[in-house]
């Protein structure tokens, strides 16, 4: 059983940035893949940042160049820096991971709130 715990939300001005947290109960080596998702009010959830276990990294549009996901191997953390935050980016963020059977974790969410 994976337990992913994601810290970090708040409420930031726009144009201020946040770091998330998502710290997994095991390696993150286990996972094929992790990244970030979003759910905003009345929008379904949707990508935003993933990296594999090559380090491969893709981003949603309405985030690239804006957002970095990174990992540390050593503390079983991926971490999603966001900067220049706009209000439209205010959702509940999830942390995922993706085992190599495929089987799809989620974190509690934390909620990033952009005050305008």
């Amino acid at each position: 059983q994976v337990q992913l715990v994601e810290s970090g939300g708040g409420l930031v001005q726009p144009g201020g940035s946040l770091r998330l947290s998502c710290a997994a109960s095991e390696s993150i080596f286990s996972f094929y893949a992790m990244g970030w998702y979003r759910q905003a009010p009345g929008k379904q959830r949707e990508l935003v940042a993933s990296i594999t276990e090559s380090g491969s990294t893709n981003y949603a549009d309405s985030v690239k160049g804006r957002f970095t996901i990174t990992r540390d191997d050593a503390k079983n953390t991926v971490y999603l820096q966001m900067n220049v935050l706009k209000p439209e980016d205010t959702a509940v963020y999830y942390c995922h991971a993706k085992q190599w059977s495929l089987y799809d974790n989620w974190g509690q969410g934390t909620q990033v709130t952009v005050s305008s």
